[in-house]
């Protein structure tokens, strides 16, 4: 979906691209909370379902569809309250300003969609069920193709036939992406809710707070929440050091960060896959199995980041070019995403490790890393090299602090600490 809104908003031109870019580390703040508040749930819910208290898992969902609930419009409420002060705040420049306060509101308006969508996907894969949430995101990608090409441009022709269209640009993106979103939603909460044979709602039971649910949920949670504030404020951060140096600067690294994500989206895959079966087998106290899961998943997951990194090393000038029509952007593009693969494989380890720590409830740790890393490494990094080499050395700082970001990750998991960690559930 990253390709596909870059791409189409790309071809309005370098500006419509940096405005969506000057906004995007806060959206991923704002989507990263929901992530937290769903796992402090979903993890609990992977464990229950290892250790077959199916009654109880399905009490844990009613509970995380009335937190996920509320917190998603607190969250979208404050950003409906800022939107029009954000971009000023990060420094942007007023020909980009205007779409991208508007961009931002239409982001904020649906979140909760975004966040419920996630729990549902989550708690799926944590019964066991990756296929059904695989098939819908899936989905989710034509969709967003679909409703941009009738909310971002004046006319779509289709065999032949020119329709009339929205013709909304930048704001078009958001609202077609929110669309999308929403369908998917539906057919996620009905597979949950209806379809799935362990967390059906059909059964009639108790939605009411259980103190021990929601305190192990804080456990998981507020670690994880933590993370987010301090990954996307560095990303806020950086973007900030960024703003200054222009336009083609901004979407540069827009489209970069873009182009990256098909490189670690497969991590991510797998990070989710070792949350379940890591959940699942403490769960069920087999904790050899555990031990084998993991460092199958890890193997995995760094053999994938391997593959794409180098498809995208040498594919990189047309991956730009598909991105964005403008010459200087697309050569600013290409040399920053070769600095970046160096240190992709470090990256994919590190985003797989923590989704098998976040199934065993190892959320504290990781955070302090991750709060280490971006502060200490990165955003100084960012600070001392960009005076000299601009953006350039932005990235190179970004090269150098994944790879030490990996390297603690991978200290971490092979120390197997998290092989102790007492069971989040009561026999």
């Amino acid at each position: 979906m990253q390709y596909i809104d870059a791409a189409m908003v790309g071809s309005l031109g370098a500006k419509a691209t940096a405005s969506i870019g000057l906004i995007a580390s806060t959206t991923w703040l704002m989507g990263g909370l929901g992530v937290a508040v769903s796992c402090g749930y979903s993890v609990q819910i992977a464990h229950l379902i290892g250790a077959k208290q199916f009654n109880q898992a399905r009490r844990t969902l009613r509970q995380a569809f009335t937190m996920v609930g509320l917190f998603s419009i607190f969250i979208a409420l404050i950003g409906i309250g800022i939107h029009s002060y954000l971009p000023h705040w990060l420094h942007g420049s007023e020909e980009i300003c205007t779409n991208a306060s508007f961009y931002f509101l239409i982001y904020s308006c649906a979140i909760p969609i975004h966040h419920l969508r996630y729990l549902a996907s989550s708690c799926l894969q944590c019964s066991g069920d990756m296929k059904t949430p695989s098939v819908l995101n899936t989905s989710l990608c034509f969709l967003d193709i679909l409703f941009n090409l009738f909310c971002i441009f004046p006319s779509v022709s289709i065999f032949g036939f020119t329709l009339p269209s929205l013709g909304l640009g930048v704001l078009g993106a958001a609202l077609g992406t929110a669309l999308s979103e929403g369908v998917v939603c539906l057919g996620m909460l009905y597979a949950l809710c209806v379809r799935s044979e362990v967390l059906s709602l059909r059964i009639k039971e108790s939605w009411k707070l259980q103190k021990e649910v929601v305190v192990n949920a804080l456990k998981i949670t507020l670690p994880l929440a933590f993370e987010r504030f301090v990954m996307c404020g560095a990303q806020i951060t950086v973007t900030r050091i960024v703003a200054p140096l222009g336009t083609v600067s901004v979407a540069a690294n827009s489209l970069g960060v873009t182009a990256e994500s098909v490189c670690y989206m497969p991590a991510f895959g797998i990070a989710s896959a070792g949350t379940t079966i890591i959940g699942q087998s403490l769960g069920a106290k087999r904790l050899e199995l555990a031990r084998k899961l993991g460092r199958m998943t890890l193997f995995l997951g760094i053999l994938l980041t391997i593959v794409t990194s180098v498809l995208m090393f040498v594919s990189a000038p047309w991956a730009f070019a598909l991105l964005t029509p403008d010459v200087q952007v697309q050569e600013l593009g290409v040399i920053i995403i070769r600095i970046e693969m160096l240190a992709e494989v470090f990256y994919g380890a590190q985003i797989v490790i923590s989704g098998i720590l976040r199934g065993a409830g190892d959320t504290f740790v990781p955070s302090v890393f991750n709060l280490v890393s971006m502060w200490c490494v990165r955003i100084v990094l960012s600070l001392l090299l960009v005076k000299e080499y601009g953006i350039i050395g932005v990235w190179a700082a970004m090269a150098i602090e994944l790879t030490f970001r990996g390297i603690l990750f991978g200290v971490r998991f092979f120390r197997e600490k998290w092989l102790k960690i007492p069971s989040i559930i009561k026999e």
